[in-house]
């Protein structure tokens, strides 16, 4: 028996909104917490996104996401090998991407990417990986290799999808080693770093960028004042309206297949941090179907 907690809206949804078929957001929870390099947390994640959902309103001021149907997956298993979740990850979200449902994967830690993109392209049967594009909301750029001697590491994830070709686009990075200044060069790699968009300069993504467009939105990437309850805040960051809109402006024109939200780590007795989270999430979907409309 699902745990009703443990539901995105929950108290909220009608019966035909949360049916698997007719959803049209698959939104799958993974706490996996295995190369955190800094503050824990991060399996905690998703069960305090879900919790505070239920909090949330099903009218955002706007318009009303869940009408379009959001399910819930079981939160996943991750007592197992790093690489074995992954591959979990990919299987369910290419099924999610295969019938046409936007997956939505919720973590943990930024690890979860690299299955959950790969699984989306798989699921929708494109023929090349650099058809997708992906925007990072992020205060780091994951792109070292093998860091602390773990391939699959959160500091990696990007260093992997790069490597496999899928065209990145970063925002609001602001804590970079040298070799991920190298690879953004080897990758081409087009950054949008936290000072630029704090300096209002304009932010437009080439045109060549793909259509399909994949978000994967580090908690890190806003400003500790905004979100403090995430293993690696950095000073600097964006704000919770700035990153809408960040959002907003990049998706005109593309077609989001699929978006992650990880690295919250919750604070024992702070509810609003893990309800922020899950506010943004509600305010993505909406973006996804303003976009379409």
């Amino acid at each position: 028996m699902i745990n009703e907690n443990n539901v995105f809206l929950n108290s909220e949804l009608s019966e035909n909104e949360r049916n698997k078929v007719k959803a049209k957001f698959h939104i799958l929870p993974v706490p996996l917490e295995k190369t955190v390099s800094s503050g824990t947390g991060t399996s905690k994640g998703p069960e305090a996104i879900l919790s505070a959902s239920n909090e949330l309103e099903r009218y955002t001021g706007k318009s009303e996401p869940c009408l379009d149907g959001i399910y819930t997956y079981p939160i996943m298993n991750c007592d197992k090998p790093i690489n074995q979740v992954i591959e979990n990850i990919r299987k369910i979200t290419k099924e999610i991407s295969s019938n046409n449902k936007i997956a939505i994967t919720i973590g943990g830690e930024h690890s979860i990417t690299y299955g959950a993109v790969n699984g989306v392209f798989e699921g929708l049967n494109l023929l090349n990986k650099n058809q997708i594009g992906i925007i990072q909301i992020d205060a780091h750029a994951d792109l070292r290799k093998n860091y602390q001697n773990q391939m699959h590491s959160h500091a990696s994830v990007m260093y992997l999808l790069s490597k496999e070709k899928y065209r990145i686009a970063q925002f609001g990075v602001r804590a970079i080693s040298l070799e991920e200044v190298e690879n953004r060069s080897k990758f081409d790699i087009i950054y949008f770093d936290a000072e630029t968009i704090h300096l209002n300069k304009e932010i437009v993504l080439p045109t060549n960028f793909p259509k399909k467009v994949y978000i994967s939105f580090d908690v890190d990437g806003l400003d500790p004042s905004v979100m403090p309850a995430t293993g690696t805040p950095v000073p600097g960051g964006i704000g919770y309206y700035k990153s809408l809109d960040l959002i907003k402006k990049m998706i005109k024109g593309r077609e989001v297949i699929g978006f992650d939200m990880v690295e919250l780590s919750p604070i024992k007795n702070f509810e609003a941090y893990n309800f922020t989270v899950a506010t943004l999430i509600y305010k993505i979907m909406e973006l996804i179907n303003f976009n379409t409309k």
